[in-house]
């Protein structure tokens, strides 16, 4: 079982990282906040949690312990796999998320698309008490995110911005035209709005 890779990024997008070790290429899948913390880094080292089918053999990879250990605890919550808990750590760091698990926020949950009421009562109900490590720090998730970034520091919008949004959308499942329409809307009210910011507050949208 793979633990970690340690070796140059020779690709980064929203979802994913190429990892390049000894002359191999790891193509591993990523949340937004992986992809935030890893930008701007030539090399370094990523935690692994593998995830093998009979099909496929799939490497998620994650900055921080915090954000692989939160993984982890989605993917025991029935109904959650692997890629609905990336978007859930896409929507929400694990600090805001640990907030909103520990202090039973069902709403934040809600927001996420593909979580309904159910999936969000599930989530709350079966890791509520198992994040002890994650708790200590847990505070009331008063930023959680809004339909706009005004106020947020943010990047200046590049031309780039827009297709790489709707390309991690895509990855992530959401049809093109539903992702190009939500991107649009977004830029046009707020044309600073990061890459980050732009697939996160998509992710609340679509």
């Amino acid at each position: 079982m793979i633990a970690y890779l340690r070796g140059a990024y020779t690709e980064l997008t929203p979802t994913a990282v190429l990892v390049e070790c000894a002359g191999v290429g790891y193509s591993v899948a990523i949340s937004l906040t992986t992809y935030t913390a890893l930008s701007g880094q030539k090399e370094g080292k990523i935690l692994i949690t593998e995830i093998i089918r009979e099909d496929a053999h799939l490497l998620y990879g994650f900055a921080t312990a915090a954000e692989q250990d939160l993984f982890r605890h989605l993917m025991t919550v029935s109904g959650v796999g692997p890629n609905t808990a990336r978007i859930i750590l896409s929507s929400y760091p694990p600090h805001e998320l640990t907030s909103i698990i520990t202090l039973g926020q069902i709403e934040p949950l809600k927001a996420i698309k593909g979580i309904g009421l159910k999936t969000a009562q599930r989530i709350l109900v079966d890791l509520r008490g198992k994040l002890p490590a994650l708790e200590e720090d847990a505070s009331p998730a008063t930023t959680i995110p809004t339909t706009t970034s005004r106020g947020k520091k943010v990047q200046p919008l590049d031309t780039t911005t827009p297709q790489e949004a709707v390309s991690a959308l895509k990855m992530l499942g959401y049809p093109e035209a539903s992702a190009q329409k939500v991107v649009r809307e977004l830029i046009a009210s707020d044309p600073t709005i990061s890459v980050e910011e732009l697939i996160k507050q998509s992710l609340k949208l679509l």
